[in-house]
């Protein structure tokens, strides 16, 4: 297995131990996870292609579907509602 996959699976690991803390302990590792997923998922698209790329980026989504929807609604000026 490759240096990407194996980060990769690690990243996994690490946000499930992460999802499993107290929510007040879950922000400085989640946003860590955050930040290095992008870079982990087109790691692995330049290894073994696009469609690998998108099915890391459909789990990224998934794991990360609140915190993503909270950031864009910052970014577009919307309060919640």
């Amino acid at each position: 297995m490759s240096v990407p996959l194996i980060l990769g699976c690690l990243w996994v690991v690490a946000a499930a131990i992460v999802a499993m803390l107290p929510m007040r302990l879950q922000y400085a590792p989640g946003f860590a996870l955050l930040l290095l997923a992008p870079v982990l998922i087109i790691w692995i698209g330049i290894d073994y292609g696009w469609p690998w790329a998108a099915l890391g980026l459909f789990a990224f989504v998934s794991m990360f579907r609140k915190p993503l929807f909270h950031f864009a609604r910052y970014l577009t000026g919307r309060t919640g509602g």
